[in-house]
């Protein structure tokens, strides 16, 4: 991969072809416009998801690379976090987004404003206009917020009221050197009072 890029965008999928077809040009038209690259791996999909991301590379050369995250015969308790780390070593940016194809950026401002600090969440509040950007310089102030919204169950960001309040952001950027601390947050199982701990921790962190 080439080094010309600041950002990085890794896309785990599993059977998502319909989602591709829909939101991947979204993706790959902001990450043009940005000088981005999107990484897209594939665990392992059975559906059509392997040929529309050979025609859509086939259509995107410079801007979308594809992977794939094969049978493994070592026990690993997250094939996400797996397919998210294959992506991350891919990537040769400075900055690392981890985003997902279900939230797809609104317009190109989805990644300005990304690249001033250690790690950065990005929220789309207004469909098309209104993108803001919480950025920290330390990962982990927003640890609690992305391990309560990255949890296991895949139910972290379903909602769209008080989506600041309740830590219901699209995507996170972070630096390449601390991008698998950040994916080591990502599909944790959580006990009913640790997800009401973090719960209460993002809603009244987010209020100073």
């Amino acid at each position: 991969m080439e080094n010309s890029h600041t950002f990085s965008i890794i896309l785990p999928v599993h059977n998502a072809a319909d989602k591709l077809v829909q939101n991947l040009p979204a993706f790959l038209e902001t990450a043009a416009e940005a000088g981005a690259r999107v990484i897209v791996i594939d665990d392992m999909s059975t559906d059509d998801t392997p040929d529309v991301l050979t025609r859509l590379k086939a259509e995107n050369p410079d801007v979308l690379y594809t992977t794939f995250l094969p049978e493994s015969v070592i026990i690993n308790p997250s094939r996400l976090r797996l397919a998210m780390s294959v992506g991350a070593k891919a990537a040769q940016t400075p900055y690392v987004v981890l985003a997902s194809i279900d939230r797809p950026p609104h317009n190109v401002g989805w990644l300005y404003g990304l690249a001033d600090n250690e790690i950065a969440l990005v929220y789309g509040l207004k469909k098309g206009s209104h993108v803001i950007h919480v950025s920290k310089d330390d990962i982990e102030e927003l640890r609690a917020t992305i391990t309560k919204t990255e949890r296991k169950n895949g139910h972290g960001h379903r909602g769209s009221l008080l989506k600041m309040r309740r830590g219901l952001y699209e995507a996170v950027s972070v630096r390449r050197e601390h991008v698998f601390d950040v994916i080591n947050m990502f599909d944790r199982p959580l006990s009913f009072a640790q997800l009401w701990s973090l719960r209460c921790q993002v809603f009244f962190g987010s209020l100073f």
